[in-house]
């Protein structure tokens, strides 16, 4: 919501709540005949923004952004706040006041640590990069009885010689629930493929002024404390998930480093673990409509994901065993062919519309969630743990002597209890859970090991069917074999540690 500059020119603190959708040139064309804004008479105008920073990026580290901007023949001088962005839905602390280019008032600004930022900044302040577009801007009376804005942004970001086209639609709240632009971003979404865009115009303007490579993003601790309410807790959780899921999109869709797909499923069994650890409180509706949506998005990850793994890791151990083995050639020629597939099915899923819609569909079910009842965080973390220490245990019990599938839910049930853990780490005894961490690492990783290797007796056998793989697959058999006393081991070292949230 923004709120606007009194006739005296001080700066008005607001909050500003948008939903940012990025859309293909075609689609924006036909955006103005979508039946929703198609009775409307949109407004258009040139906006050109400089985006203002120290040499050493004092206020990008600081996250904090100052932007001059000409709209028609007024300036404006802009503070923002960078939030984190999850599911195209930003919500950010925004001052707004008529002034120069180049001239700097920050006395007004109402947050003392974003003012003394920009206090010990202004004398070093200079233009960093510049975003020109023309904007085409709706008004809109929404069904729940707000007011929101939609705009098309069309242009570029120009920054040092390199320049990046602006193909968004921008969705903000001028009043009313939060609520409502979602309903606007569905109704939009029926007719066109929008995006939820995960990066602001700045950060991907610094991006480009860097020239930065594509790196894969990981997942980022989440700030709670034990006051924080059970639900509120649960939404933090799930879009930081979000976050570092669409963080990682682009560098899945764009090429073949593994680490992208890698990261992009831990996100999701993330998420599949907050909703599980979370499940007693939450509405039964909200777990049976997006669990089995993400399991189904995690399974297509998953399938490249084990791909990755066999022709990258487990490939080259196989070949230093079998020297020389004629099937060895059509094994990895196979390996390279389905991991390669399995690659474009996955992109064409993270490309398609459903996904999109997905992610728009499940930030709204977050928003509307009630922490009425939820009750504090800090009473709900030591029931929600021992439980899941309970399963581990139940499943350990049998792990060792049984199949690789009853390792495979040993290993479910291990990831939702280390997964909590993370989530609830500001909260847990620190020197305890320094040791609990690093005994769980170890049983993780060997865990993971055991699946790889049971994995590729699978998929050994998809490319190698009938007797030709047979000794392939009983050589990782073999290796499976001689891991499990070390499990064992690592099983009863864990069972041995002090519980992190015995004492929260």
């Amino acid at each position: 919501m923004r709120v606007r500059v009194p006739a005296g020119g001080e700066f008005c603190m607001a909050t500003e709540t948008e939903i940012k959708l990025s859309l293909s040139p075609r689609a924006a064309s036909r955006l103005a005949r979508h039946p929703l804004l198609s009775p409307i008479e949109p407004q258009r105008v040139l906006l050109v923004n400089i985006y203002y920073d120290t040499p050493d990026r004092r206020l990008q580290r600081e996250r904090v952004v100052v932007r001059h901007r000409r709209k028609g023949r007024e300036w404006l001088m802009t503070v923002k706040t960078v939030s984190t962005v999850s599911a195209g839905l930003a919500q950010r602390s925004e001052w707004e006041v008529p002034g120069q280019r180049g001239e700097f008032e920050f006395s007004q600004v109402d947050d003392e640590r974003v003012r003394s930022v920009l206090e010990a900044a202004r004398d070093q302040l200079q233009p960093l990069f510049i975003t020109r577009f023309w904007r085409k801007s709706w008004l809109l009376d929404t069904a729940g009885g707000g007011r929101c804005e939609v705009a098309l942004d069309r242009g570029w970001i120009e920054a040092g010689d390199r320049r990046e086209a602006i193909c968004e639609v921008e969705i903000e709240t001028l009043a009313g629930p939060l609520s409502d632009i979602f309903a606007v971003a569905r109704a939009l979404q029926a007719g066109l493929h929008l995006h939820p865009e995960v990066s602001s115009k700045s950060e991907r303007a610094f991006s480009l002024l860097a020239n930065l490579p594509l790196t894969a993003s990981k997942a980022v601790p989440v700030s709670i404390s034990a006051g924080t309410p059970t639900i509120a807790a649960f939404r933090l959780i799930a879009q930081a998930c979000l976050s570092h899921l669409q963080n990682n999109e682009k560098g899945v869709c764009a090429g073949s480093e593994p680490e992208f797909v890698h990261q992009a499923r831990v996100a999701i069994r993330r998420l599949r673990s907050a909703i599980r650890l979370w499940e007693p409180v939450l509405p039964a509706t909200f777990v049976a409509t997006f669990d089995p949506a993400w399991q189904q998005l995690a399974s297509r990850l998953g399938e490249t994901r084990n791909w990755d793994v066999f022709v990258a890791e487990t490939l080259p151990v196989i070949a230093s065993a079998f020297p020389g083995q004629p099937a060895l050639d059509r094994l990895a020629l196979g390996a390279h062919a389905a991991c390669a597939v399995s690659r474009r099915r996955t992109q064409r899923v993270l490309q398609a519309a459903a996904y999109s819609s997905l992610l728009i569909e499940f930030s709204a079910a977050l928003v509307d969630l009630s922490e009425t009842k939820s009750g504090a965080l800090g009473g709900f973390v030591p029931r929600c743990l021992r439980k899941r220490a309970r399963r581990v245990d139940e499943r350990a019990a049998v792990a060792v002597a049984a199949d690789a599938a009853a390792r495979h839910r040993l290993r479910v049930a291990f990831k939702q209890l280390r997964y909590g853990v993370e989530f609830f780490s500001p909260l847990l005894a620190g020197p305890v859970l320094v040791n609990y961490h690093q005994v769980a690492s170890r049983l993780q990783e060997l865990l993971g090991h055991l699946n790889d290797l049971a994995v590729a007796v699978q998929l050994t056998a998809e490319v190698l069917p009938g007797t030709e793989g047979e000794p392939i697959a009983a050589w990782l058999n073999t290796k499976i074999e001689s891991l499990l006393p070390d499990l064992r081991h690592l099983l009863a070292e864990f069972q041995q540690q002090e519980e992190p949230w015995a004492a929260a």
